[in-house]
């Protein structure tokens, strides 16, 4: 069984259902019926991404051997599907650590009480 296009191959242009056949009960139904698909302003190619990031639980590094592809490719392909659903990445994100906490760290760098690599640790994990 073929899946119903979304948009029409010729035009890109609205498909509209007219008509669709129960064969359970032998009923036809004829009308005007709009296709709601999932995530409709995605590609066919963005959707199987969707799929497969579902299917491996968000996890990059499993998509990485499932499609082949780089962790920064995935990571920009996932990007460019949020921003097709109307969204910027990271731009809801909170900060990982608090300023306040930031400055800490800084401090201690600059008093040598930590090195350079505990600093970036501590920043990029978000410690407290």
């Amino acid at each position: 069984m073929n899946l119903l296009p979304t948009h029409s191959p010729f035009d890109g242009g609205e498909i509209v259902v007219t008509r669709f056949y129960c064969p359970g009960s032998d009923t036809t139904v004829e009308g005007r019926f709009a296709v709601v698909a999932p995530f409709p302003q995605l590609s066919p190619e963005q959707l199987h991404f969707v799929e497969t990031f579902l299917r491996c639980e968000g996890k990059l590094s499993r998509m990485e051997g499932e499609l082949n592809l780089s962790y920064p490719t995935l990571r920009s392909r996932l990007h460019d599907i949020i921003r097709a659903l109307g969204y910027e990445p990271g731009k809801e994100e909170p900060p990982a650590v608090s300023e306040e906490r930031r400055r800490s760290i800084l401090d201690e760098l600059d008093a040598g009480r930590i090195s350079f690599d505990d600093a970036m640790a501590q920043l990029q994990a978000g410690e407290s």
